[in-house]
């Protein structure tokens, strides 16, 4: 019998809100004893993954060239040229990041082997440009001293095919490969037979000074080096003062600490060979305070250098006063290359 307090009308009954979950679907294997799993309805973003931006001036940084690997190919006889001389001069032709790139090579008389000087040549016209410029006769008063001198004509200075050539780092790899190449084949039947590879000096005029000081920074098997009024080692100086980048190149707009990468003159105290440094008073192209600058900071270092100044020459010498230049050339590389 049920009491009159048990009785409970359908309006006193309190209907509370059925909760609601999300829940994970599940299908159980025969053996599982695993319940479902309620998961929150929030979603869950991935994980993103950010990637560095390339630095667009990796490529021409000091440290780059020195992990470089260069050499290769052959150094190819393009045929006799006029010489003057108890001496050989012949075209020659090689091959830099897919360029085809000229010169001449100037061999003394007698069987050798002959120690090697490199000549850099400054930024003259192109239009016109001849192989045997006025650099040759720096050349050939040294083969006739019992070098074996190379000159090769920069990317872009005819025949040599052009290419991009930011601050001149172009023309270094275009001197590295060079270098190296005829370190392997030196003594071999050909161009290079006379030639001795152990004993390499160079040599750079203006821009070619330039190309000199980078090369020794970064090839320390080269033995002494000889820059002739030469651009500054730091790119700030030469953007700021030539009207392009003087090397006859579209100035490149590169932030500060870019170009404190690029530039020789943050790592001139890994040079561990001999300088010699030329400059005319009278020079209207390049500063002379420019040499004066670079021959303080590599006394300070403690470094083998000369400096030297012509107080009556302009931007390349003549007359008595290149006579002198060519006298101290030989006196330098008799000293440290020969």
């Amino acid at each position: 019998m049920v009491s009159a307090a048990s009785c409970v009308s359908p309006a006193q009954i309190e209907v509370l809100p059925t909760p609601v979950y999300s829940v994970q679907e599940y299908t159980p294997t025969p053996t599982s004893t695993t319940a479902p799993t309620i998961t929150p309805t929030a979603t869950i973003n991935p994980l993103v993954t950010l990637t560095p931006t390339p630095d667009p001036f990796l490529d021409l940084y000091i440290d780059s060239l020195k992990l470089g690997n260069y050499g290769g190919g052959v150094l190819q006889d393009e045929g006799y040229m006029f010489s003057e001389g108890k001496f050989t001069r012949k075209l020659f032709r090689y091959r830099s990041e897919g360029l085809e790139l000229f010169g001449f090579i100037n061999i003394p008389e007698g069987e050798g082997p002959f120690p090697i000087i490199f000549l850099l040549h400054g930024g003259v016209d192109r239009e016109g440009y001849n192989t045997a410029s006025y650099s040759a006769r720096y050349a050939d008063a040294l083969v006739k001293e019992g070098y074996v001198t190379i000159h090769p004509n920069l990317r872009g200075y005819p025949p040599s095919q052009d290419r991009e050539n930011i601050l001149g780092v172009g023309d270094t790899i275009d001197l590295l490969n060079l270098l190296a190449l005829v370190r392997q084949q030196s003594g071999s039947a050909g161009l290079l037979e006379k030639a001795d590879g152990s004993r390499i000096g160079l040599w750079g005029h203006s821009m070619g000074g330039s190309i000199v000081i980078r090369a020794l920074i970064v090839d320390q098997e080269i033995k002494a080096g000889l820059i002739y009024a030469a651009i500054h080692s730091n790119e700030e100086f030469n953007l700021a003062h030539f009207e392009k980048d003087g090397r006859g190149n579209e100035k490149v707009i590169a932030p500060a600490s870019a170009l404190a990468k690029i530039s020789p003159l943050n790592y001139l105290g890994e040079i561990t060979a001999p300088i010699s440094i030329h400059h005319g008073g009278l020079d209207d192209v390049v500063p002379i305070e420019w040499s004066r600058d670079l021959c303080e900071r590599l006394t300070d270092m403690g470094k083998e250098v000369q400096c030297k100044e012509y107080p009556d020459q302009l931007h390349t010498f003549q007359n008595s006063g290149d006579i002198d230049f060519m006298n101290d050339m030989i006196a330098f590389f008799d000293k440290y290359v020969k």
